[in-house]
């Protein structure tokens, strides 16, 4: 590795990561600028790496961001997200034949959660929950699914075992990213008729290139500079840009985790 690389870290959800990350490696090289991709195994590895100074960019999830956040006293940087990260939300999901209309409904039943890490699958809906009245472990029963705990719910195992769930009856309730159940309509995982939406959070942030700080102010421009070049028309970049899951990189902002936050926070998930 030159010593003029940017270290950049990911963390191993799935095999394709070091495919995607090989891509664009070359992309940088091709622009002068060189990134060497360092993986970890987990995000609380990564994290603790960005800051100790071991790498100089981590692609965050969420949670991590917030990690980051807190324990450097909001000293790291944000840095570029996918198009797809802005706007998201998790949604509540019942059988049709229930008879649940609202989440008030959901008062003494179960409801499945994803991994308990899980911005999306967990800690942002068990959140929209205490806001609207209703408490874990007091006004409902928290069934968790714990698939690839450590992975803050990039593993979407969680949540489809909490979706079959559901349709197996064992629980009331499941909740689900709108991503995946956008892709689970496609598919036929679920059919509309038999399993309905009755609520969703506010919408809020997903991944982000966190940067450590003391991070050179040039060398993060000509960073961003550099990936914001990628084009989805161009076919190398397309299919990088199809396996993570966007369209464009852009400006990443930090307004839409504070629900995340707000989650953290009331359940002192960091305690």
């Amino acid at each position: 590795m030159s010593q003029n690389a940017i270290t950049i870290g990911a963390v191993i959800y799935d095999p394709k990561v070091t495919v995607i990350w090989g891509i664009i490696a070359d992309f940088f090289k091709e622009n002068a600028l060189e990134v060497e991709p360092l993986f970890f195994k987990d995000y609380q590895a990564q994290v603790d790496a960005l800051l100790k100074g071991e790498i100089d960019i981590a692609w965050n999830s969420p949670l991590a961001w917030v990690d980051a956040d807190i324990r450097s006293h909001h000293r790291c940087l944000k840095s570029a997200m996918r198009d797809t990260d802005q706007n998201r939300k998790s949604l509540f999901l019942v059988q049709a034949k229930s008879g649940i209309k609202n989440l008030q409904e959901l008062q003494g039943k179960k409801i499945a959660f994803g991994a308990i890490d899980s911005p999306q699958a967990r800690l942002i809906p068990i959140n929209h929950l205490a806001r609207k009245g209703l408490v874990a472990s007091k006004d409902y029963e928290e069934v968790i699914f714990n698939i690839g705990y450590g992975l803050h719910g990039d593993h979407v195992g969680g949540e489809r075992d909490a979706l079959e769930a559901l349709k197996s009856g064992s629980v009331e309730a499941s909740v689900c990213l709108d991503l995946n159940y956008e892709a689970w309509v496609k598919d036929g995982t679920i059919d509309e008729k038999q399993i309905l939406l009755i609520d969703e959070t506010p919408l809020f942030d997903h991944c982000i290139f966190t940067v450590r700080e003391g991070f050179a102010p040039d060398r993060l421009k000509a960073w961003e500079e550099v990936l914001f070049r990628m084009d989805y028309n161009n076919p190398k970049h397309k299919e990088m840009m199809d396996m993570e899951g966007l369209k464009a990189w852009v400006q990443g902002r930090t307004s839409g985790f504070e629900q995340l936050k707000e989650a953290v926070e009331r359940l002192r998930f960091f305690a």
